[in-house]
């Protein structure tokens, strides 16, 4: 997996709360195990119009939005299914970063992502971002007033960039774990072959050769 330190992209709006998975990559699509060929389907039912043709209004298709690579997003996006296509899918179209808000409701608190895609998107290089509502609203009125905005994300310093007529910028926390899996390039194999010499050695003394019994 590519380390992540720091990233600049254009910022593209998802102004939807429970983006669910089927959403983000439909059922019918999930003919692959490979991790590649999902980019294309990405949104399907709001990217592309009935006759196949790309929908005008969806924020994908449009061109101050081309090769955006930062997505802000509403509350609790990727519920639904477990399906890690959903986050290949991301990968694939080139999203590196996802921005969302948590939301507080009825006594308790929507999360901004389901766990189950946090955990899919940190294994393949994706850096999902929890931040208040009041920051995610910024952003979404920035994206309105700025043609093409562009931001920078540091994950060393955990600071956003907004690159706007005047910059503005926030502070993101994240777990320190999760983050120097990140910075490290670290997915579930790398994380073990840290262990390679251990593993071994636990290997050499609970499996000896038929010659040394």
């Amino acid at each position: 997996m590519k380390p992540f330190k720091t990233h600049r992209g254009v910022v593209v709006p998802l102004n939807r709360a429970n983006v669910d998975t089927d959403q983000i990559i439909p059922k019918q699509f999930l003919k692959s195990i490979q991790r590649t060929g999902f980019g294309r389907n990405l949104f399907q039912d709001w990217r592309y119009l009935p006759d196949g043709r790309n929908n005008p209004d969806f924020p994908l298709n449009q061109e101050r939005f081309a090769d955006a690579s930062i997505l802000v997003t509403g509350n609790n996006f990727g519920c639904g299914s477990s399906r890690e296509h959903a986050v290949w899918a991301l990968t694939e179209y080139g999203i590196r970063v996802i921005l969302a808000p948590s939301k507080k409701r009825d006594g308790g608190v929507v999360p901004a992502f389901a766990d189950i895609f946090k955990n899919n998107a940190l294994k393949n290089g994706i850096l999902a971002i929890e931040m208040p509502s009041k920051e995610i609203d910024e952003i979404f009125e920035a994206i309105t007033c700025y043609h093409g905005l562009h931001a920078t994300v540091d994950l060393e310093k955990q600071t956003i960039v907004f690159h706007a007529s005047k910059e503005f910028s926030f502070k993101f926390q994240i777990d320190q774990a999760i983050r120097e899996r990140l910075l490290k390039g670290l997915d579930d194999i790398g994380l073990t072959l840290q262990k390679e010499e251990a593993i071994g050695e636990y290997e050499r003394q609970h499996n000896p050769s038929p010659g040394a019994r």
